[in-house]
């Protein structure tokens, strides 16, 4: 009796776990498709008052002071992510296809794919492993970098149709970045720095997750390369 509790314990917690990481990714979905939403229609509304009203590089600056003052917590507003909007309405705007996509994925990636692959096919390739895979923006540049999608054409090598078991519970990094926190205005100053000393307290189990063949030599440790 007491192993069948126990066994019944082990699955609804597996369940209920499941539950909330899908939540997550949920709430994590829907935050970034709006903040996505608000970047295209500031980015069309530049494109706009250029068009008709000659708006030039000193009125957008402007507006990123303004908005900056409005929201200081927010630093999307960038001059230069301002620019970013105009770069991602201007040339996403005719192409039906790919629109439906940069919502599943953070605005950075989005850029990223954007300023980095210039043909429309390459940029839908990146867009759909993105979401499929959760990779991290610092993946995804790899991944670029090392032609990966060239490389697909060459070998037309098929990827799984399902998203594998190790990457299930990743998948909310396609969508989470800063800009979503602080789009929200919800971002901790200091949410990094917990991050790290809660990593340093627990160093062993972290270590043991990671693998073979790190060390751990000291916290906050310069290394010259």
């Amino acid at each position: 009796m007491s192993n069948l509790s126990n066994t019944n314990h082990e699955y609804i917690s597996a369940e209920v776990k499941e539950r909330i990481r899908r939540s997550q990714y949920k709430a994590l979905k829907s935050v970034n498709k709006e903040l996505i939403q608000l970047y295209w229609d500031i980015g069309q509304m530049i494109v706009d008052k250029q068009q008709r009203l000659g708006w030039g590089k000193s009125v957008v600056e402007q507006l990123s002071k303004e908005l900056l003052k409005e929201y200081p917590c927010i630093k999307g507003f960038s001059v230069r992510n301002l620019w970013n909007m105009r770069l991602f309405y201007s040339e996403l705007q005719q192409n039906e296809k790919l629109q439906p996509l940069v919502g599943e994925i953070s605005w950075t990636k989005n850029i990223l794919i954007l300023t980095k692959c210039k043909d429309s096919l390459e940029r839908e390739f990146y867009l759909l492993h993105v979401k499929k895979f959760g990779w991290t923006k610092d993946v995804l540049v790899h991944q670029i970098e090392n032609k990966t999608y060239e490389k697909y054409l060459l070998n037309q090598t098929n990827f799984d149709q399902t998203l594998p078991e190790k990457y299930q519970h990743q998948a909310k990094l396609a969508v989470k970045d800063h800009y979503t926190f602080d789009f929200l205005e919800l971002a901790e100053e200091h949410s990094e720095h917990e991050l790290e000393q809660a990593l340093v307290r627990n160093i062993r189990k972290f270590l043991i997750e990671m693998g073979p063949w790190f060390t751990f030599v000291g916290n906050q440790f310069r290394v010259e390369i």
